[in-house]
C-alpha cells in the first residue's frame, strides 16, 4: 500500500461512499468532513504526525481514545458530541475493513471502542395552546407574515426536518385530494406526508401569490427570503423564533425551549395521543427504525403520570387536540 492510504481512503470515503453509495445529504456529509478536520487537526498539533505522512497503520485504539478525551477534557465537547465524533470513525473504519483487508484487526479494534452512555432526556413538545398562539403570530396583512403562516404550519402538519423544509419545492406540493407533500429526508429517502385542509389552502395561496402555481416552476423552492433566495436553515430559526418571542412577551411564564425541531417532536406527539400506531408515526416521520419513534411512547407515558398527579391535585387535564377531527388526514392516516 503506498505512504498515502489513509488519504487515499478518507477521500474515497467522502466523496464516493457517502454521497454515491450512502447517498447521504450534503449537510451529513460535511458533517463528516467536520469530524475528520478535527480528528487531523488532533494528529498534526497533539501528536506531531505529519498529515502528508499519516497511514493506516498509525491510527490505533489509544489515538482514538485520546482524541476522544481531547474533545471532552480539551474543547468540551458534551457526551452527544462526543458520540457523534467516535459514530464517524467507526463508520469509516467499517468501509476500511472492506477495501483494505490487511488492516482487518485494526478496524475491528477501533469498532469495538463503545460510544459513551449518557442519560436519556424527555422530548420537549408544545401543548396545544402554545402552538396554536405561535402558529397565530404572524401578520397576515403582509406578505412576509403569510410566508411565515404558511412555513410554520407546514413545518407543524408535516413534522418536516428543518433541512426537509428548505428543500422543498413547489413541484413537491400536491393540493388536489389527498392533498400532500412530498419530503426528502436522511439518505435523501422520499416519503409522502399528509396535509389538513387548512394548510391545505395556505399553502395554495402561497403559490398562487409567489407565481409557482405553475409546472414550468416545480422546481422553484417553496419558501424564499426577501432577497428572492431559498431559506437557510438559520433563516427558519430566526422566523421562528420571532413569534415564540413574541408569545413569550404575552406570556411571561412561557420559558420553554422551541426549535424548528420541537414542532416535529409536537406533530410525533399529537399522532400518538391521537391514537395512531408507533409503526405509522414511524414512517410519518421517516425514521429509520421503530425504537427511534418509540421516544413519544416515553415521553407519553411521563405525560400521563403527570395527568394522574394533576387529577389527584383537583386540576384539569387538557383536551385532546382538535386537529384529531380533520377528517381527511383520519381517512389517510387509516389508509396506510
Amino acid at each position: 500500500m503506498k505512504a498515502e492510504d489513509f488519504s487515499v481512503h478518507l477521500t474515497g470515503f467522502l466523496t464516493h461512499h457517502l454521497a454515491a453509495q450512502r447517498n447521504l445529504s450534503p449537510n451529513t456529509i460535511r458533517a463528516y468532513r467536520d469530524a475528520f478536520t478535527l480528528f487531523l487537526r488532533f494528529c498534526r498539533d497533539q501528536r506531531g504526525i505529519a498529515l502528508e505522512r499519516l497511514r493506516l497503520k498509525h491510527i490505533d485504539v489509544p489515538l482514538v481514545e485520546s482524541f476522544l478525551d481531547h474533545l471532552e477534557d480539551d474543547r468540551h465537547a458534551s457526551i452527544h458530541t462526543r458520540n457523534h465524533r467516535l459514530a464517524v470513525l467507526h463508520s469509516f473504519f467499517r468501509y476500511v475493513q472492506s477495501e483494505a483487508p490487511e488492516h482487518l484487526l485494526r478496524c475491528q479494534q477501533i469498532l469495538a471502542i463503545p460510544l459513551r452512555r449518557q442519560p436519556r432526556k424527555l422530548i420537549g413538545y408544545l401543548s396545544k395552546e402554545r402552538l396554536a398562539e405561535i402558529l397565530a403570530q404572524p401578520d397576515l396583512r403582509h406578505r412576509d407574515g403569510r410566508r411565515d403562516a404558511v412555513l410554520l404550519s407546514v413545518l407543524y402538519d408535516t413534522g418536516a426536518r428543518v433541512q426537509e423544509l428548505i428543500d422543498m419545492t413547489a413541484g413537491d406540493v400536491r393540493l388536489e385530494p389527498p392533498a400532500q407533500v412530498r419530503l426528502f429526508g436522511k439518505g435523501r429517502k422520499m416519503r409522502a406526508v399528509p396535509l389538513m385542509d387548512p394548510t391545505t389552502e395556505l399553502l395554495r395561496d402561497h403559490l398562487r401569490e409567489h407565481g409557482v402555481d405553475r409546472p414550468e416552476k416545480s422546481a422553484e423552492p417553496m419558501f424564499r427570503n426577501r432577497q428572492g433566495g431559498r431559506l437557510t436553515r438559520w433563516g427558519v430559526r430566526y422566523i421562528l423564533d420571532k413569534h415564540v418571542q413574541a408569545v413569550r412577551n404575552a406570556r411571561p411564564g412561557f420559558t420553554q425551549p422551541v426549535s424548528p425541531h420541537t414542532f416535529r417532536h409536537t406533530k410525533g406527539m399529537h399522532l400518538l395521543q391521537a391514537g395512531v400506531s408507533i409503526e405509522i408515526i414511524r414512517d410519518f416521520l421517516g425514521h429509520e427504525a421503530v425504537t427511534t419513534t418509540q421516544i413519544y411512547a416515553r415521553a407519553n407515558l411521563e405525560m400521563k403520570r403527570k395527568a394522574l398527579e394533576k387529577i389527584a391535585d383537583g386540576s384539569t387535564f387538557p383536551d385532546i387536540p382538535s386537529w384529531k377531527n380533520d377528517r381527511s388526514l383520519l381517512e389517510w392516516l387509516h389508509a396506510l
